[in-house]
């Protein structure tokens, strides 16, 4: 068994005395895990590094085998992030959430096409955290997990949403949310499109998303944790 793909590294590690396993996503066959060999070594090792995309020949007697790859780069992402310690945790956070939600071997084009937009953007402007934002809610979307934010779950308003429920992932408006208020979820408007956006409103996005990722997500992927590189993405946009 043969096939040829590009794909950008997820994870990384140490597979006996020389070689590496790696956890790549691809375009047109999702997640796939396979060794380097020799991939501890001073050519392979620089290029093995989570974010950075690369020419892949993944190669196996059988399909269902782990396999092997060769690999080529093809431009390296952790490089041009090293002097930024927010966007290296942001790009830590999206290989590393990457690799704890899409089962492997299975086709995500649309989260794909958004977490290398995603990662792009980390060395390009220092506005990216919104979008992370808004790539965590896609990710909950493209999981099976999304929020319904069109319209209020109780009274069907599309104005003054401002909550969300944590038992629905439904919008919730100021008025229907009543006496239930201090019990919903923070719904920033950033999330409803706005172009306007402060920290806080991020911060309050991802408190929701995160209820969402931990306590939806993680459950039912056999009520793991989830990744540290999340939280520490978290308590630096925090400062």
């Amino acid at each position: 068994m043969e096939w040829r793909d590009q794909g950008t590294v997820l994870t990384v590690r140490r597979h006996g005395e020389t070689s590496a396993i790696i956890d790549v996503l691809t375009p047109e066959r999702g997640r796939y895990t396979g060794v380097v060999r020799g991939g501890t070594s001073r050519k392979l090792a620089p290029i093995l590094q989570p974010g950075a995309e690369l020419s892949l020949t993944w190669r196996a007697r059988l399909e269902q085998h782990m396999g092997a790859f060769t690999v080529e780069p093809i431009r390296t992402r952790a490089a041009l992030v090293m002097d930024d310690r927010l966007a290296l945790a942001g790009l830590n956070a999206i290989t590393a959430l990457l690799a704890f939600c899409l089962p492997e071997r299975e086709p995500h084009k649309p989260i794909y096409s958004a977490s290398i937009s995603l990662l792009d953007l980390l060395s390009m402007t220092d506005a990216w955290p919104l979008a992370y934002l808004r790539w965590e809610a896609d990710l909950l979307e493209e999981m099976g997990f999304g929020m319904d934010l069109r319209r209020c779950a109780v009274t069907g308003s599309r104005d003054d949403l401002i909550y969300v429920s944590p038992k629905s992932a439904r919008a919730v408006s100021r008025a229907g949310a009543g006496e239930w208020a201090s019990r919903l979820l923070p719904l920033p408007q950033c999330l409803l499109g706005q172009s306007s956006v402060t920290d806080e409103e991020i911060m309050q996005g991802l408190e929701t998303t995160g209820y969402f990722l931990k306590n939806r997500l993680a459950v039912a992927l056999g009520d793991r944790d989830l990744p540290a590189a999340r939280q520490r993405l978290i308590d630096l946009l925090k400062r």
